[in-house]
């Protein structure tokens, strides 16, 4: 139905014209789904900025966005110039526990807060000021791998199937009534890059505007999680993403995708560290697919080096030197002079 509304009048912030309609509020299910809901888009970065673009471009009446400050020095995110470009207003308080940041958020008179991707943390107070509550996004399918690093750690630890959850959040981690789900395969080829910029990333920006119609339509579940089946992982960083050439190469394989982009996992050559993004396994079939030390490089070519591990071997093609750029790993091997029977730890 909001598809036949005229777009708003960007200068008054969520005026329609003749075609303006009053906040929800009190509003009957049957009659929600006509009604000019007023929304405030929540969040950050390029998930931000394309839930905020989808929702303009079909014609959601965004009164607002919120975003978190920026580091001194650091560019202006992106979804804050894409606010700026489509004339909202832009809000970014540095907490939640301010009450003036309160006060504001009420005078805006929010019918649903959409929370696209946010790291600042809360209060369930605050997320029930608009009229219809806050929906959030999350890269897993609750109530598994809640936390800040949910699509890592189902790539690390052999997971065949991951998703996304639009939630109804509250005062806990990722704790709050499921909205909508969607389920993606995990490919023994998958790293957290494709699983979340080929799907999740696309896939969460659907789903978030089907999460938006459900609640004009008055249709919205709030199914709980069964807390029975919680998972929480603390965040992957550098500290998790060592890599052990004596673990099987299974384990090291899934680590290197679960880690690639970021943060990264590493190993260490002469005490100079250096990430391995790109390596192939090569499982042993016999004594020789091994046939050197665990961590000793046992060949070095043009298109990369072949390391040892525990049962087998990696062809490792794209790497990151310590203060350098991503390269291909035949470049570092000559860069660094590298040669047959260096070991790393």
């Amino acid at each position: 139905m909001l598809s036949s509304l005229r777009k708003r009048d960007d200068s008054n912030h969520g005026a329609v014209g003749a075609y303006w309609m009053p906040a929800c509020a009190g509003m009957t299910a049957e009659v929600l789904g006509g009604c000019r809901m007023r929304i405030v888009v929540h969040g950050q970065q390029a998930f931000g900025k394309a839930v905020l673009e989808a929702l303009l471009k079909r014609g959601d009446n965004v009164i607002a966005v919120y975003v978190a400050p920026e580091k001194p020095g650091a560019k202006a995110d992106p979804l804050k110039e894409a606010a700026i470009a489509a004339k909202l207003p832009v809000y970014q308080p540095a907490s939640y526990k301010d009450a003036k940041v309160w006060e504001e958020f009420k005078a805006l008179k929010p019918d649903l807060q959409v929370m696209a991707f946010v790291t600042l943390f809360v209060p369930e107070d605050f997320l029930n000021i608009p009229t219809h509550g806050s929906i959030q996004y999350h890269p897993s399918l609750l109530p598994a791998y809640r936390g800040a690093s949910a699509i890592n750690w189902p790539i690390i630890k052999g997971e065949k199937e991951t998703g996304l959850s639009i939630f109804w959040p509250d005062n806990g981690l990722d704790t709050g009534d499921i909205l909508v789900q969607k389920k993606t395969p995990i490919s023994s080829t998958d790293t957290l890059g494709t699983v979340y910029f080929d799907r999740l990333f696309p896939m969460g920006v659907e789903a978030m505007l089907e999460g938006v119609d459900l609640v004009k339509a008055g249709k919205a579940p709030r199914i709980k999680q069964d807390d029975s089946k919680a998972t929480y992982e603390g965040k992957c960083g550098p500290g998790n993403a060592k890599i052990d050439w004596g673990k099987p190469w299974e384990q090291i394989d899934r680590l290197i995708r679960g880690c690639n982009p970021a943060p990264g996992a590493w190993t260490t050559l002469d005490g100079k560290q250096l990430k391995i993004f790109d390596a192939k396994p090569l499982p042993a079939k016999d004594p020789k697919g091994i046939a050197g030390k665990v961590g000793e490089i046992v060949a070095v070519e043009a298109d990369g080096f072949t390391v040892v591990c525990a049962d087998g071997r990696f062809k490792v093609t794209r790497v990151q030197p310590a203060e350098g750029k991503k390269i291909d790993a035949g470049e570092w091997t000559k860069s660094a002079n590298v040669a047959v029977k260096a070991r790393f730890t």
